[in-house]
């Protein structure tokens, strides 16, 4: 129990004054002293009437809420009230710092003649992750508004925050829609697939090669063999959580220069964006999160399910100073997939001696599966006469250190290409538009 408002204002206009006046006016002090007791008898009986305001009041709130990063939500609770007695409280939460909410309490009206109330509170986080919620406050007024009178509830919330894949979703329209810069522009599909379709008689212009000679010879004339282009191919994409992750790669809007989000999250969202792709393409879309160890597999499949799945395996991940295992990588990924495989890793190798190791161990998959390394431009990689001019000294030297940088990553990108596996460096705001355009371009080539 704490004073209220209307305590201390009581107190200044009321119980100042007669304080004063018992002391000023000694003919009439007993009859202030009076007033002055009387004063407080109401407001002590107001906190005695008061006590048990609270109690039959019990708060529950699902186990888990599923909210997403820099959208607004909401964390939906009930409160049971056993004595179905109208209240008016106020409600409180410890939020953890990722989260905003427009106020840090929440005044409540509990109906008459209801058990049970179900109440919505916003908030928006501005984090990935999982948070947990263990008690909430509440907080009554007395009968006569003298004191506020407050409770502790026990209540063990988890609170599962998801990427925000919105901007991604409608980069992702545009490229099955043929619209801006970047998807599929209409062209010849090479081939003409190798997974049997059906058989039909023969048409003239077939391959005699096509022809079915044991249907040709049963029905006494020809029968064609049709393929169509195979559909149910799996996709993977191995996601880099080591400190290479950890930098930052582009901020948001509004921010300062230096901060935004991290490489890590760019390669989250691609992937989740890549297997919407991939569903929609009739494709099975698998995923690996590794650093200094695998850390998690899941086997290529498709359905709602599945994608629930990949976005528990992901939502939690957080980049470690730890360096990346390569060796470890492509041996569980040699051990794991026998079937043929696209395999999409998002990582950085601008770490000449990681670069080297992924090159090296490379040649494990290389001639089974179909490799793809997705990268984020670093910041200045570029040539150095490809650009504006150059200003000063002091730019002149940033862009050849960039230059540099970018001839290297040009004769890794040689040397991975040898040994099988194909090297692109992205933009860091389009990156995972660009990423679906790779996988849909390999898709119409038929090169899985």
């Amino acid at each position: 129990m704490v004073p209220s408002t209307r305590f201390l204002i009581w107190m200044t206009t009321v119980g100042l004054p007669l304080f004063l006046m018992a002391g000023m006016d000694k003919p009439m002090a007993p009859l202030w002293m009076a007033a002055i007791g009387l004063f407080f008898l109401v407001i002590l009986l107001d906190l005695a009437a008061s006590l048990g305001a609270l109690d039959g009041l019990k708060v529950e709130c699902p186990e888990i809420q599923r909210l997403i990063q820099d959208k607004d939500g909401f964390l939906e609770l009930f409160i049971h009230n056993s004595s179905q007695r109208s209240r008016q409280i106020r409600m409180g939460w410890a939020f953890p710092g990722a989260f905003e909410t427009p106020s840090p309490d929440l005044p409540l009206q509990l109906p008459r003649d209801t058990v049970k109330s179900r109440f919505l509170w916003p908030v928006q986080p501005k984090e990935r992750g999982q948070y947990f919620l263990h008690q909430s406050h509440l907080e009554t007024p007395s009968k006569l508004g003298f004191w506020d009178l407050r409770k502790t509830v026990p209540s063990r919330v988890e609170m599962r925050v998801y990427p925000n894949l919105s901007n991604e979703r409608r980069g992702l329209a545009a490229l099955f829609l043929n619209r801006g810069s970047f998807g599929v522009h209409a062209q010849r599909q090479v081939g003409k697939g190798r997974e049997f379709d059906k058989l039909r008689e023969y048409l003239h212009g077939d391959c005699y090669s096509d022809i079915q000679w044991k249907a040709t010879a049963r029905r006494n004339h020809p029968i064609t063999k049709v393929f169509q282009i195979e559909r149910t191919q799996e996709v993977y994409v191995a996601v880099d959580a080591s400190r290479l992750s950890g930098r930052w790669a582009g901020g948001k809007a509004g921010l300062p220069p230096g901060a935004g989000v991290s490489m890590l999250e760019r390669f989250l969202t691609a992937s989740l964006v890549l297997r919407v792709a991939a569903e929609k393409q009739g494709d099975l879309f698998g995923l690996l999160t590794f650093s200094d160890k695998v850390h998690g597999f899941l086997r290529a499949k498709n359905g709602r399910a599945h994608y629930n799945a990949c976005r528990e395996m992901l939502y939690t991940l957080k980049p470690r100073r730890v360096t990346p295992d390569f060796e470890e990588l492509f041996t569980t990924i040699r051990l794991q997939l026998r079937r043929r495989a696209l395999i999409f890793f998002l990582t950085s190798l601008d770490d000449p001696v990681l670069a080297e190791s992924f090159a090296d161990n490379a040649t494990l998959i290389s001639r089974q599966h179909l490799a793809l390394v997705g990268m984020i431009a670093p910041e200045g990689a570029q040539p150095l006469f490809g650009g504006d001019e150059a200003g000063p000294d002091r730019d002149l030297y940033s862009r050849l250190g960039g230059h540099l940088l970018w001839h290297r990553l040009r004769e890794l990108e040689k040397v991975l290409k040898s040994r099988g596996v194909t090297f692109s460096l992205l933009g860091k705001e389009n990156f995972s538009a660009e990423l679906v355009t790779q996988y849909l371009n390999l898709k119409q080539r038929q090169i899985l």
